[in-house]
């Protein structure tokens, strides 16, 4: 850990960022900035904070204690996009969780970003619709202290509903009352909604399109004049509090699933009511324990109409595993249904060989997370634990083999498009 302190520190020194003391005759006081020492002192007890939330096995072991300080960098990240630049009088939709700010496990397929509202405000918000499965906006209330207690969801409206021009051009306004003798696309503000989040979900990589997306606020001047003394202080007093909600918000899911009994078994996992979770999705999760020579068979009847759903693996510290460089996700395009209508993956260290493999990517126990969205039904899978040596008894005779250097043309093919996406 004392890697990523170490980056947490320099990151709060004047002396990191090549400044010297600034002196002005003998004994003169250096120059600072007020609320920067006190915003240090909330980073350097956040490390602390997350091994406490963790099992006693894990608060020893030398990686995890890295990968703390990985995720209090990520959660620190995340924030400090916002303390730059949100504002409810000029919005923009910054990242808030992507591949690189891993925090809160981000779904694989979906691109999330969000901006803070004023709920009497005006707002249009106009763009390209592209071609994506799914692409919402939330509306949602943190109705906690800085977020910390709850993530309401208010409304979701789709894009993909709305019409647009030969162009593919979408315009639609955003406001608590629809203006009288207004004939565009109109979606009302909900009273209690102070953030606006956009999920912008894609099952095909390489072929389907990202949208674009702009945001205005209508009722107030575009114009960003300097902002004050008191408005800048404001931010750095909240960064600390806020980075530190970011990193604990869910870091002891694992440790509570251990807890219950659900290791190498699935349970509902209830995002919606108070995670921000979006309408019409049925979320299940589990941890995982595997050796290196063990492997878990996920399986599942397909619901016979669904809209998405996908298959994800975390880390012990809800870190979505790498899915960019390793098959450490699968979606419905992407994953393979056997001729009986069931869906199965195998989830193991050592590739199996199979189309359907999750991959571990050196993480002994972990958590497999999976997701249906707008399907008639929401079958529960099962997991069954094998020996990787046995594995083809468990499956069916014509599941086709995938050798080395095919899994290694997908993969890279896959990273590829993945990375043509529009990620930030």
């Amino acid at each position: 850990m004392r890697k990523y302190l170490g980056a947490l520190a320099a990151l709060a020194s004047t002396a990191a960022w090549g400044g010297e003391a600034i002196a002005q005759g003998a004994g003169a006081e250096q120059a600072t900035t007020p609320g920067w020492n006190e915003f240090v002192e909330q980073l350097r007890a956040l490390p602390a904070m997350i091994l406490a939330k963790l099992p006693e096995d894990q608060r020893r072991d030398p990686r995890i204690q890295q990968e703390v300080g990985r995720l209090a960098l990520e959660a620190l990240a995340a924030r400090s996009l916002e303390a730059i630049s949100a504002d409810v009088d000029n919005p923009v939709f910054l990242p808030s969780l992507n591949q690189t700010l891993n925090v809160y496990q981000p779904n694989s397929d979906t691109i999330y970003k969000e901006t803070p509202v004023d709920p009497t405000a005006s707002y249009r918000l106009r763009g390209t619709r592209g071609s994506l499965r799914i692409f919402k906006l939330g509306q949602l209330s943190r109705t906690g202290p800085d977020g910390k207690e709850k993530v309401v969801p208010l409304a979701y409206g789709d894009f993909n509903a709305l019409p647009v021009d030969a162009q593919g051009k979408f315009d639609v306004l955003i406001s608590p009352t629809k203006p009288q003798d207004y004939q565009g696309s109109w979606w009302k503000l909900e009273p209690q909604a102070n953030s606006f989040v956009i999920r912008q979900v894609s099952a095909d990589w390489g072929k389907e399109r990202d949208p674009t997306l702009s945001i205005e606020r209508l009722d107030r001047s575009t114009l960003r004049p300097r902002e004050s003394v008191a408005s800048l202080r404001k931010r750095l007093d909240a960064l600390g509090r806020q980075t530190a909600n970011t990193a604990l918000f869910l870091v002891g899911i694992p440790g509570e699933l251990r807890k219950e009994g659900f290791v190498n078994k699935l349970k509902i996992f209830d995002v919606t009511s108070n995670m921000g979770g979006l309408f019409g999705q049925f979320y299940y999760h589990g941890v995982y324990e595997l050796n290196d020579d063990e492997a878990l068979i996920l399986e599942a009847k397909v619901p016979s109409k669904c809209g998405y759903y996908s298959t994800i693996l975390t880390n012990d510290l809800f870190e979505t595993t790498d899915w960019v460089n390793n098959q450490s996700s699968l979606n419905d395009t992407q994953s393979r249904i056997d001729s009986d209508g069931m869906l199965r993956i195998v989830i193991s260290a050592r590739d199996p060989g199979v189309p359907n493999w999750l991959d571990t990517a050196g993480y002994p126990t972990g958590v497999v997370q999976g997701r249906w969205t707008d399907c008639n039904a929401q079958p529960m899978p099962s997991l069954t634990k094998v020996r990787l040596s046995d594995l083809s008894r468990y499956l069916p005779k014509d599941t086709p083999h995938i050798s080395a250097p095919e899994r290694d043309r997908q993969l890279r093919s896959r990273r590829a498009n993945f990375l043509q996406r529009i990620l930030w």
